[in-house]
C-alpha cells in the first residue's frame, strides 16, 4: 500500500494544495468583503462589481508574482511558465470567492433594492460564506468541538470586521 493515489502526486502534495486553495479563498472573500464594505455606498453597482473582481485580480497576480519571488530568487533562475500557470492556479480561489458575494449583489439590486442594501447583504452573504470557509477548513484539519467552533467563528470575525468597516465608514 503506497501514499501516492492513482493519479500519482503524493497525498501530501494533494494535501498542501488544497490548504493554499482554501486559504485563497478565505482571503478572497475578505478581500472582497473589504470593497463592498468600503464602495457599497459610494460607487454604483456595477462600479463595485467591477472595483472587487478587479481589486482581486490584482491581489492575486501580486500574491502569485511575491509567492514565485520568493520561491525562486535565492536560486537565480525564473520559473517555468507550467510552474507560473500551475502557481497562480493554485491561489484561483482568491478571486473565484468573490462569485457568490457579487452574485447575491448583483441579484438583489435587480430585485429593486438600492446599492447600498445590495451591498450589505452581499456582506452578510459573505460572512455566510466565511463561517463555512472557516468550518471546511477546520473540518480539513481534523478539528472538532470547540477547537472547530473557534476557527469557525474567527473566520466568520473577519466578515463582521467588514460589516463595522462599513458602518463606520458610511456614518
Amino acid at each position: 500500500m503506497t501514499d501516492t493515489p492513482a493519479h500519482g502526486a503524493p497525498l501530501p502534495a494533494l494535501h498542501a494544495t488544497a490548504a493554499r486553495r482554501r486559504s485563497a479563498g478565505i482571503y478572497g472573500t475578505i478581500v472582497a468583503s473589504a470593497v463592498l464594505a468600503a464602495g457599497g455606498s459610494h460607487l454604483r453597482t456595477v462600479a463595485l462589481a467591477v472595483a472587487v473582481l478587479v481589486t482581486l485580480l490584482v491581489y492575486w497576480a501580486a500574491e502569485g508574482y511575491a509567492e514565485l519571488l520568493g520561491e525562486h530568487a535565492h536560486s537565480g533562475r525564473l520559473p517555468s511558465w507550467s510552474h507560473v500557470r500551475a502557481s497562480l492556479a493554485g491561489i484561483w480561489p482568491m478571486v473565484t470567492a468573490s462569485y457568490v458575494p457579487l452574485a447575491s449583489l448583483l441579484v438583489v439590486r435587480v430585485l429593486g433594492a438600492d446599492t447600498r442594501t445590495a451591498a450589505t447583504v452581499a456582506l452578510v452573504v459573505a460572512i455566510a460564506l466565511l463561517l463555512v470557509q472557516g468550518w471546511v477548513a477546520g473540518k480539513a484539519a481534523q478539528l472538532r468541538g470547540v477547537r472547530l467552533l473557534a476557527v469557525t467563528l474567527i473566520a466568520g470575525a473577519f466578515g463582521v470586521m467588514m460589516i463595522l468597516l462599513k458602518l463606520f465608514v458610511t456614518h
